[in-house]
């Protein structure tokens, strides 16, 4: 498989040691996650300038390892963005825009860095017997996972938090990927993947793989199109392992390296309070988060005590002039349901918390007022409807 032509190879976020293709975990000297690099010189800027958002995360390939006609690729990307003036009147702000992620093959954000990360492991698999492939994962990266790689036949194990919606569980199934459901959260799903599999395994987990966050990079160049270069002034991500916060700062850094902006767009991190230990890190000026002792949230999606990508995404943040904050569970299930009454938008958690993310953000930060806000709904509501439901039902309806 031929990779593009920018692309030079993985670099270690810790030592700095530089790695091919053919590597697929962590850095081997240091064990800290790798991150594609790219000569950008060699980046024809006419390919990102006038490239079709509307074929999705492979129109961007010039900016990616691999070419668009090697992809495992199921049309993911290509994300409506959604004006809302209501919200916009409400914040005082002069535009409010959400990029609906969860109109996604299989209803996720995550489905961008799987495609990416599906199409090494294609590659790796015609070099190497790399089975079995496994992830920990909260829900759906796992079914990402079985959809991407079902057509591979190569054996795939998710580990599942046995709180983990029915749906992924399900669909984890429909799409031909096993599944070992895990007692307890999704730290001791993690513990279960090498304490269960007692074996080399081929890892896709979050800052395991070194594509996965650099598929949620074309967010950033879909954002680019959707604006037509004229980017909003602040995004706000609901975070967990950072895959989208360190993803997104990094396509926009690399626009702002070719020349096709400026500036860029503050990054404001959203986590429950039950569980937000990127919040806990920005707040007491540590570069690394410290685990969160007792994580507590109904919003399962968010709840990583430990994320793998955490001192990347406070480095991201850092970069992007934005901050961390953190929201009720409360406050995100009722955003979550006045997106879907007023905006023909099934938001699940995560768009509830991007929402009550600038809710927050405005009481405790303030808008000046001509800004324009991008909410990122990374999940479609219908993920997790029980919960959603269960807080209608809370207030008497």
């Amino acid at each position: 498989m031929e990779t593009t032509p920018a692309f030079t190879g993985l670099q270690c976020t810790g030592c700095t040691e530089t790695y091919g293709v053919e590597t697929y975990d962590r850095c081997p000297s240091c064990g800290a996650p790798l991150d594609p690099t790219y000569d950008y010189d060699a980046v024809d800027t006419a390919a990102i300038s006038e490239a079709d958002p509307r074929n999705g995360v492979w129109a961007f390939d010039a900016v990616l390892p691999f070419t668009a006609a090697a992809a495992i690729s199921g049309a993911e990307g290509a994300t409506p963005v959604v004006e809302t003036t209501r919200l916009a009147n409400e914040l005082t702000v002069d535009s409010v825009y959400i990029k609906d992620e969860g109109r996604n093959p299989t209803g996720s954000a995550t489905d961008r860095g799987m495609s990416v990360a599906a199409t090494a492991v294609k590659r790796h698999a015609s070099d190497a017997d790399i089975e079995p492939i496994a992830l920990p994962s909260t829900g759906n990266s796992g079914q990402s996972a079985a959809a991407y790689l079902g057509g591979l036949d190569l054996r795939s194990y998710a580990f599942v938090p046995s709180r983990s919606a029915f749906s992924n569980k399900a669909m984890i199934n429909v799409h031909g990927g096993e599944m070992r459901v895990v007692g307890g959260r999704y730290a001791d799903a993690e513990d279960a993947v090498d304490q269960q599999l007692k074996t080399e395994y081929y890892p896709l987990q979050e800052f395991r793989t070194p594509y996965r966050h650099e598929g949620a990079k074309t967010i950033a160049y879909e954002l680019f199109a959707d604006f037509a270069g004229e980017l909003p002034s602040h995004v706000f991500i609901p975070a967990s392992t950072g895959e989208f916060v360190v993803g997104i700062q990094k396509g926009f850094s690399e626009l702002q390296t070719l020349g096709l902006i400026t500036e860029t767009p503050k990054l404001i991190a959203v986590q429950p309070t039950g569980c937000s230990p990127l919040v806990a890190a920005v707040e007491r000026g540590l570069e690394t988060p410290e685990p969160w002792a007792v994580p507590d949230t109904i919003c399962g999606e968010l709840e990583v005590p430990k994320p793998a990508g955490g001192a990347l995404a406070l480095e991201a943040l850092a970069a992007s002039g934005g901050t961390a904050l953190h929201v009720d569970d409360s406050d995100i299930l009722s955003s979550a349901v006045t997106i879907a009454k007023h905006e023909v938008i099934e938001a699940g958690a995560g768009g509830g918390a991007a929402a009550a993310g600038a809710w927050t953000y405005a009481e405790e930060h303030g808008f000046d007022g001509g800004e324009t806000i991008l909410l990122l709904n990374t999940e479609s509501g219908l993920k997790t409807p029980d919960i959603l439901r269960s807080h209608l039902m809370g207030q008497g309806i």
